[in-house]
């Protein structure tokens, strides 16, 4: 990560962060102040056990440089924000000393200090803080107030991110019941040299992206919708010929992307939005394509537009029972069954084929068609033979270009095209894979239903893999007594699909064979009643009836 920065990542404490006369800027266009009581009130229990610690990490922040000490914040701005409103707060306390004549002159310096150090300095004309740290276009104006005047400002029609900069001002004012200023001094000494940040600076914002990609993919979630955000609304306003109710509705859409699908879902969204239209990027490639794509205010009109068109989409894609869905009311428990199958097994790449076959209007009966040859392919490429996902987001890359530009325009054209056909598992090939097929029981037992209830059903009944329960023929934990026909194999074979079945109730739990043969033969379900026309249950048998099983699989996910 060391060649996306300037300088290698360094900790720093809040005192550090805002010392030698820097400056940290919010983009115009990033997301508003947007913590609430939760994250107060964990912030504050994180501060008050100071007392007993050396030392509280707050995280990464990730900081654009722009001058020689003056930074953007690419993430951090809610923990700065909230903090800088202690500081305040502590600052209203004394304000509060002052006014009641407690030792007036001491409290002003410790106000001047304070103020120096974490706020900035007062204007002499306008009397106004010249603030260290200066907020998005939202928050502004608001935060700078509570700066100048070390209280909440009080206007008609606030919105919501202000007035939560209101609250939690007041929020932690009211922490403070302290009537000594030696004790709040000692305070903000503490929450100054004992909080600390990893401190990440970069040289462009396209660095920051592969920065913020390198940590989430570490599992350190940084708001990835911030960065692209600004960027595409500093290229709307570039030419600054854009109005602010005109920036509000612009603002509003984005708020409803955002709403609508999630930030964890953002970036696996917009690559399938950018990869339906051009060819295939990876991630850490994505934010400079759509950087080259989006250079005129019109491309960030267009692009925005887009986005929202087809955030509803993905978002539906994501929810099998979404009330999206209603609309195709005749066909929607097919869509819901193979939507359930991509949430279950955790596959996506078909979505992007899914987007652009639904923006393009196909008609209900060949999306369905559509959802149903991904659904199978999905089956016997991803779930089963667990082939290479780079080849098929390759070839997924390429239909999904057809789709958008109209040379595809029926599910056949897909499924007979070239790039189909070669990811298609063919059947000797599936069902070789299908013969030694395992999944661990104990944590896929929704997927190990799933797949059996399909080749349950396709016997002609209609079950629903929600309502059936998972039986180990030779149990889970075996009894002595199993140990005869497995040998040293009994614990290779508890998570092979051939040792499981369906029943509606797990009661046979350890009984033997011939216990559990009896109950399958009184069963209404197609494999138990398969597995009973064994006389016993050991190695040969299982194979010989997972080799069955998989003849049945060949049969149910098939395209013809």
């Amino acid at each position: 990560m060391s060649n996306f920065m300037l300088m290698p990542p360094s900790n720093q404490t809040f005192a550090e962060l805002f010392s030698n006369g820097t400056k940290y800027k919010v983009p115009r266009f990033q997301r508003d102040y947007a913590w609430d009581q939760e994250q107060w009130e964990d912030l504050w229990i994180d501060i008050q056990a100071l007392d007993k610690e050396d030392s509280h990490y707050m995280g990464y922040i990730v900081l654009l440089k722009t001058g020689e000490h003056e930074f953007e914040i690419i993430d951090g701005q809610q923990r700065l924000i909230t903090l800088s409103l202690i500081v305040i707060a502590v600052m209203r306390i004394i304000q509060y000393f002052i006014n009641d004549g407690i030792d007036k002159e001491k409290n002003r310096q410790r106000l001047a200090v304070w103020s120096d150090r974490f706020l900035g300095t007062k204007s002499a004309i306008t009397l106004i803080v010249e603030n260290k740290l200066s907020l998005n276009r939202n928050n502004h104006r608001h935060f700078s107030k509570i700066a100048s005047n070390l209280e909440t400002l009080k206007e008609i029609g606030l919105s919501k991110t202000n007035v939560l900069l209101n609250t939690a001002f007041d929020f932690f004012v009211s922490k403070f019941t302290s009537k000594n200023a030696t004790e709040l001094a000692i305070f903000i000494e503490k929450l100054a040299d004992k909080i600390f940040f990893t401190k990440i600076i970069t040289q462009d914002s396209i660095n920051a992206y592969k920065i913020f990609e390198t940590l989430n993919a570490r599992g350190i979630q940084l708001s990835t919708p911030d960065l692209l955000k600004n960027h595409i609304f500093s290229t709307l306003t570039q030419n600054d010929d854009v109005t602010d109710n005109h920036l509000n509705k612009l603002d509003e859409d984005w708020s409803v992307i955002i709403s609508q699908l999630g930030e964890n879902n953002f970036t696996d969204f917009i690559s399938y939005h950018h990869n339906i239209q051009k060819p295939l990027v990876s991630k850490r490639g994505l934010f400079k394509s759509i950087q080259q794509i989006v250079t005129k205010p019109i491309d960030a009109s267009h692009y925005l537009k887009s986005l929202g068109d087809y955030a509803p989409v993905y978002a539906a894609l994501l929810k099998p029972h979404d009330e999206w869905w209603n609309t195709y009311s005749n066909e929607k428990e097919k869509i819901i069954h193979y939507l359930e199958g991509f949430k279950l097994f955790k596959i996506k790449q078909p979505f992007s084929m899914l987007m652009a076959a639904i923006y393009r209007k196909f008609a209900d009966q060949e999306l369905i068609k559509l959802l149903k040859y991904l659904y199978i392919l999905s089956i016997r490429y991803n779930v089963v033979c667990r082939f290479s996902p780079n080849e098929q987001d390759n070839a997924y890359n390429k239909i999904a270009m057809k789709v958008f530009d109209r040379t595809y325009t029926r599910a056949s054209h897909i499924k007979n095209c070239d790039e189909f056909k070669s990811l298609y598992p063919d059947d000797n090939t599936f069902k070789s894979a299908f013969e030694y097929f395992k999944l661990p029981s104990r944590q896929s037992s929704k997927k190990l239903r799933f797949l059996l209830v399909e080749i349950e059903n396709n016997f002609g009944r209609s079950l629903n893999y929600l309502d059936v329960r998972l039986e180990h023929i030779c149990p889970y934990n075996p009894e002595q007594e199993w140990h005869k026909h497995f040998g040293e194999g009994i614990f290779d074979i508890s998570d092979r699909l051939g040792n499981m079945v369906l029943l509606e109730k797990d009661e046979l739990k350890r009984a033997d064979f011939a216990t559990k043969k009896s109950a399958y033969l009184e069963t209404n379900f197609n494999l138990a009643k398969k597995v009973a026309e064994y006389d016993s249950w050991d190695l040969g048998t299982l194979y010989h009836y997972q080799t069955w099983l998989a003849k049945q699989a060949v049969k149910t996910w098939r395209v013809d």
